[in-house]
C-alpha cells in the first residue's frame, strides 16, 4: 500500500479576532476527510481529502488536495467507499496518517502569517530548581515535557 504524488488544491485561513487581542486557553480541533475515492486502474485509485485545524471562535485553517493510493485492493476499496463512504480501518489509518503529516507542516507556517497558535502542542521547557548541598545541576539542565 504507497500514497504518492500528494498535493495541495486550494488553501482557506481566516483569523476572526484582531491579532493584538490576548489568545489563552484556544481549543483547536483537527479534523481530515476523504471527499472522494476513484479508482484509476485496477491497483490505483485517486483520493481526494480535506484537512481542517478549527479554532473556534479565533480561526480557521483549511487545506484540500489529493494523492493516488496504490494497492492491490485500491479498485476494491475505491467501490466500497462509494458505495458506503467506509474503507478497511488499516487502509483508513493510514490516509489520515498520510494526510495529517502532510497538512501539519502547512498549517504551521500558515498559522505563523496570521499570527494563530501553532496547531500541534508546543514543547515546555523547564529547568530544575538549584538543591541544597551542591548536588544536582544547578538548575541548568533543560527538562523538555
Amino acid at each position: 500500500m504507497n500514497i504518492k504524488n500528494m498535493q495541495l488544491s486550494s488553501v482557506e485561513a481566516r483569523r476572526y479576532s484582531r491579532s493584538q487581542q490576548p489568545v489563552r486557553n484556544v481549543r483547536i480541533d483537527h479534523n481530515s476527510t476523504v471527499t472522494l475515492f476513484t479508482p484509476q486502474g485496477k491497483q490505483e485509485a485517486q483520493v481526494e481529502f480535506e484537512y481542517t485545524a478549527s479554532y473556534g471562535p479565533l480561526g480557521l485553517i483549511k487545506l484540500a488536495g489529493e494523492f493516488i493510493y496504490e494497492s492491490s485492493d485500491a479498485r476494491e476499496v475505491a467501490e466500497r467507499w462509494s458505495e458506503s463512504k467506509n474503507m478497511p480501518n488499516e487502509v483508513a489509518s493510514r490516509i489520515h496518517t498520510a494526510i495529517m503529516h502532510f497538512c501539519l507542516p502547512e498549517a504551521v507556517m500558515i498559522s505563523r502569517d496570521l499570527r494563530l497558535p501553532p496547531p500541534i502542542p508546543m514543547p515546555q521547557v523547564q529547568f530544575d530548581q538549584p538543591q541544597e548541598g551542591g548536588k544536582g545541576t544547578g538548575g541548568w539542565s533543560p527538562e523538555v515535557a
